[in-house]
């Protein structure tokens, strides 16, 4: 017996989202496009310590069940994903966010798009303050976007990776002006 039909007759008839269980509407200059939905995430993320984040507007970018998705490495290794809801992320964000200062910013971006998809290959660094000269990390946040059709883009998806020693970023996720590196591929 296939499982098609059920499945389908489940996603046709199963309740859709109630108003106020659906993400804030977004400002149309935050997704009027791929660079702007990128910028207005690092943005919101970003802040100096104690400093409240506009957790509202960060909701507004993303579509219903987005996940944001962490790659953590074992102390052997060993590598697994945490899959979070948007909500989740908060949670655990803005614990973080109120005891240390916390500042994003993109250094380099690679964008493919097809249709109403985009992949974006977003390098970053990560400060405690925005005064400070060496970023505590690096690493690239990988968003998967949807265009909505209403002259807006969504976050499907962040998932990410912090550079470390065995794998440093690669020269074609870096700015030109960081040259080349004997130890990177």
């Amino acid at each position: 017996m296939s499982l098609a039909p059920i499945g389908l007759a489940l996603l046709l008839f199963s309740p859709q989202p109630q108003p106020q269980d659906q993400a804030p509407v977004p400002s149309p200059r935050d997704v009027a496009s791929i660079e702007a939905v990128v910028a207005a995430v690092y943005d919101v993320i970003s802040g100096p310590k104690g400093e409240p984040r506009d957790w509202d507007r960060f909701r507004s970018l993303f579509v219903p069940d987005a996940r944001l998705i962490p790659v953590v490495v074992g102390p052997e290794g060993g590598a697994t994903v945490r899959v979070l809801g948007v909500e989740d992320y908060i949670l655990l964000a803005d614990r973080a966010m109120a005891a240390d200062g916390f500042f994003e910013r993109e250094i380099s971006r690679k964008v493919d798009r097809f249709g109403k998809l985009a992949h974006v290959f977003s390098t970053y660094e990560s400060r405690r303050d925005e005064a400070d000269l060496e970023p505590f990390a690096r690493g690239i946040n990988s968003f998967q976007l949807l265009d909505t059709g209403d002259g807006g883009w969504r976050v499907v998806t962040i998932y990410w990776d912090a550079e470390r020693p065995d794998a440093p970023i690669p020269d074609a996720y870096l700015p030109p002006a960081a040259g080349p590196s004997p130890d990177r591929p």
